[in-house]
């Protein structure tokens, strides 16, 4: 009965790992935040992760595409965040942990709506009201 059970734990264990890697945060840089101004390219409002694509202007008038990874829309909508909120052409100021290879990307934290003043935090949906 022993060996089962510990068969059983093992195949559970191996089959959960895909799942933790699904998960990892290991390619951003959470000891860090990187802020950029920029408008809207595109907003990814997809499972199982959005992604918000800004596009910046650099000192030398050069353009960088930004993207920032958020939660999947479920959790958005909880904490307020809805796809017209970014629409193409929007001027954000956005705040992330950077990707740690130094690719321009990050884990977002928050969002500024430049029109308006309004904050987005995608993790406000995670929250037990």
């Amino acid at each position: 009965m022993r060996t089962i059970l510990t068969g059983v734990a093992a195949a559970v264990a191996v089959a959960s790992l895909p799942v933790l890697a699904h998960h990892s945060t290991a390619m951003f840089d959470d000891s860090r935040e990187i802020t950029v101004t920029g408008v809207v390219q595109e907003f990814q409002y997809t499972n199982p992760h959005s992604w918000l694509l800004v596009d910046v202007t650099n000192e030398d008038g050069t353009v960088t595409t930004w993207g920032f990874e958020a939660e999947g829309p479920s959790t958005l909508m909880r904490g307020g965040i809805r796809r017209s909120d970014f629409s193409p052409g929007t001027e954000i100021t956005i705040t992330g942990h950077p990707m740690v290879d130094g690719r321009p990307a990050g884990a977002w934290l928050t969002a500024t709506r430049l029109s308006d003043g309004r904050e987005f935090n995608p993790r406000l949906g995670f929250q037990i009201r």
